[in-house]
């Protein structure tokens, strides 16, 4: 039996209605879900409020509202709670409903524009090659050990990732990597969570469509390392000229990574093909199955973060070098006439930018690039032009296609 008040530990409530000493059923957000004896917390998001459906979920049977703005209309029966941040309550009522299930696990949460998901997949792959027990959230797809679910988000919401961290504790997983959006960030998502290390990947043109600016869409990345334990480390990358900015008010134990400035893991490019490449890392040459300046960026991160929560230099490397691509990141594949076809998910500028230059410094010969790319509909639009600039400028030939459209028109995206 699980209390009301037990579930609100750590809230800011501003009121009460009613009693918190009683006992509830599930949480929910979704008034489409409530059932009897739930509680509903009602969220302002991007497309609806959840306050205009309180009376719907208080008709489901719902036994308590947490609200920001408490209803006109009154139920006797149902408590209802009103709160700071419905999104932050949110957050650490789940936490708590769960058994705050991140404080069982080696938690690391992996942030930046592009990278992320190659990182935490890749980390995923490496400690479950070293035999331990690791699970995986990231916007391809969420594994409890060896269990596989569809995620439908880049960082689910709050409910979403403590039912699965629960679920990895009890299936006895020691790590999980999780990559952590700025949406997330924003939305509290994370809010009471316990990280025992943070990786900033780079930052770039991107969500401009939510964030008002590229300084808001910045200092939300950055907050998330504002908020780590001193027990946490932070490791970022200080080629790109935010990862420095990203350590400023950090309490975490500071650690960094790059491949043209002094850092703590340097890594070096040695030789590229399809197939391939051979790094030079902390001084050790290994051959890995990934290609490209962004990939040895990533493995980097990946080999500090290793080493970071206590795997030996050596077997981490010998582990990397047999590491696979993650699925629609630089996967290629070559026909029997010589053509090559690279799938990759680059939905950004800077991403686009680093596939093509990739692509066009391993041709050998005059082979033409083709690129076939789409933006997405009610998405920003800032970065439309500057990636079709991109691909014109680094491609033989481009096709402009769809890419999920949503509402817009195809032809005027």
């Amino acid at each position: 039996m699980i209390l009301l008040k037990d579930i609100l530990y750590k809230v800011t409530i501003e009121s009460v209605v009613g009693s918190t000493s009683v006992a509830i059923n599930n949480l929910e957000f979704d008034s489409r879900n409530v059932s009897l004896n739930d509680v509903f917390i009602a969220i302002k998001g991007t497309v609806s409020d959840g306050h205009q459906f309180i009376k719907k979920a208080a008709d489901q049977g719902a036994l308590a509202i947490i609200c920001e703005t408490l209803p006109e209309n009154i139920v006797n029966g149902i408590t209802y709670v009103q709160v700071a941040d419905p999104h932050k309550a949110l957050a650490i009522m789940a936490a708590n409903y769960y058994g705050n299930p991140s404080e069982e696990l080696k938690l690391v949460g992996i942030t930046g524009t592009n990278g992320k998901t190659t990182v935490s997949s890749l980390l995923y792959q490496l400690f479950k090659k070293a035999g331990l027990e690791a699970g995986l959230l990231s916007t391809v797809k969420i594994m409890v050990g060896d269990t596989e679910y569809k995620a439908t988000h880049t960082t689910p919401d709050s409910l979403t990732i403590n039912k699965y961290l629960r679920e990895m504790v009890d299936a006895g997983v020691e790590y999980c990597f999780m990559e952590v959006s700025s949406h997330g960030i924003h939305q509290k998502r994370t809010e009471s969570l316990h990280f025992v290390g943070g990786v900033f990947t780079n930052l770039s043109h991107d969500h401009l469509d939510y964030h008002k600016d590229f300084a808001e869409y910045r200092d939300v990345k950055k907050s998330f390392f504002d908020e780590l334990p001193r027990t946490a480390f932070a490791l970022v990358n200080v080629d790109d000229k935010n990862g420095l900015v990203m350590l400023q008010n950090t309490k975490a134990k500071k650690y960094t990574y790059a491949l043209k400035t002094y850092a703590d893991y340097k890594a070096q490019v040695l030789e590229s093909q399809f197939t391939g490449q051979l790094l030079k890392i902390n001084n050790q040459e290994l051959w890995v199955k990934l290609i490209g300046g962004f990939n040895a960026y990533n493995l980097l991160a990946i080999f500090g973060t290793a080493q970071l929560l206590g795997l030996e230099e050596l077997e981490i490397l010998q582990i990397m070098s047999t590491l696979e691509s993650v699925g629609g990141r630089f996967q290629y594949l070559i026909s029997e006439k010589k053509i090559t076809a690279i799938v990759d998910y680059a939905h950004t500028p800077d991403a686009l930018k680093n596939v093509l230059e990739t692509i066009n410094s391993i041709r050998t010969g005059n082979e033409e690039v083709i690129t076939v790319v789409g933006c997405g509909g009610d998405r920003d639009v800032q970065k439309r032009p500057v990636m079709g600039n991109i691909a014109a400028s680094l491609s033989t030939k481009v096709v402009f296609t769809s890419d999920n459209p949503r509402s817009e028109n195809p032809e005027k995206i």
